[in-house]
């Protein structure tokens, strides 16, 4: 390994969803820079369906490749959209490697469909194996890394979660409770050396394909804007895999953010409160007044990231005690 490189020397990794496109990447990326890697993989398509061949598992395939070049890692085929597999896949590190340093929630499918028509089986399955998911194998999981006072977890979000894609409100739903799993439990590690953050990554794995097994609304590729093409060889998991690395690792300190990992270009994504209008506090106001401050209130050239709900409340309170003695002065 080159000097100054990133490395995961006695690091112990699990990654969900690791047996093929992204997490598969992860998982031999991790390998490759000295870490223990869980591979924990269902086998399924996009729908959730399963796959297999000659009798191995992807995930099998994934730990024959890492141990094939040195490596270390060992095959969970563990659900982890369940309370008790994903206990199983955190004991799986710990019984493989005595403890749990990294977590990557990679795992996930589409059930794509217009927003009403969507069933209790297209929203559930979704909400199983990407947001409840991150308790199930996130909550053991933080557990251990609190034990260790040390750890690093990485929640997969997701573009269409912050900005919005038409017939995946149940897929968008489940990627934003994520995000906010990710706030949460980045202020309860803080105080144990555990960091949380989210990705939102394009790559070529199998939620990125253009295979026809999605169901899209018609029309929607009359939205795509014009020179595409310009960055699709950068719509690859090379230009995905860097940002995960660096965010799980030892000499990253950054926490309780967010960032996107698309087409080479690599950027923080936030939500912020805008400075907004400050009704007066001795009488409510009126919806007519919310209506005539609008212009204010949707100012975004001014602007707060709060990190806690009692964040909001500073500014709020500091305009206030300005008003109050611009009143009394």
């Amino acid at each position: 390994m080159r000097q100054n490189e990133i490395c995961f020397d006695g690091r112990v990794a699990i990654v969900t969803g690791a047996g093929n496109g992204l997490g598969r990447d992860y998982a031999l990326n991790l390998a490759r820079r000295g870490a223990s890697v869980v591979v924990n993989d269902l086998g399924v398509d996009t729908r959730g369906q399963p796959l297999g061949e000659n009798g191995e598992s992807a995930a099998q395939k994934v730990v024959r490749e890492i141990e094939s070049t040195g490596g270390k890692a060992v095959a969970c085929h563990e659900s982890c959209a369940t309370r008790e597999g994903g206990s199983a896949i955190v004991q799986a590190a710990l019984d493989a490697f005595g403890k749990v340093d990294i977590f990557i929630h990679n795992a996930g499918f589409l059930r794509n469909g217009p927003f009403e028509t969507q069933t209790d089986a297209q929203i559930k399955a979704i909400m199983d194996v990407h947001l409840l998911a991150g308790f199930y194998v996130g909550q053991p999981a933080f557990a251990a890394m609190k034990r260790n006072g040390y750890g690093r977890i990485l929640m997969t979000s997701s573009a269409s979660a912050f900005f919005g894609m038409p017939w995946q409100a149940n897929y968008a739903a489940a990627k934003l409770g994520l995000a906010g799993l990710v706030n949460a439990i980045a202020l309860e590690g803080k105080s144990h050396g555990i960091q949380a953050n989210g990705l939102l990554p394009a790559g070529s794995g199998r939620l990125g394909r253009g295979d026809g097994e999605m169901d899209w609304p018609e029309g929607l590729m009359a939205a795509v804007p014009d020179g595409m093409e310009m960055i699709a060889p950068c719509m690859r998991n090379a230009y995905v895999t860097p940002m995960v690395l660096w965010l799980v690792s030892e000499r990253c300190k950054t926490s309780h953010s967010f960032y996107s990992a698309t087409a080479g270009r690599f950027a923080k994504i936030f939500i912020g409160a805008t400075q907004g209008w400050l009704s007066d506090f001795d009488t409510p106001p009126m919806p007519e007044d919310i209506e005539r401050h609008m212009a204010e209130i949707d100012d975004v050239s001014t602007f707060e990231m709060p990190h806690i709900v009692f964040d909001e409340f500073r500014p709020i309170i500091a305009a206030h005690r300005a008003r109050l003695e611009k009143k009394g002065g």
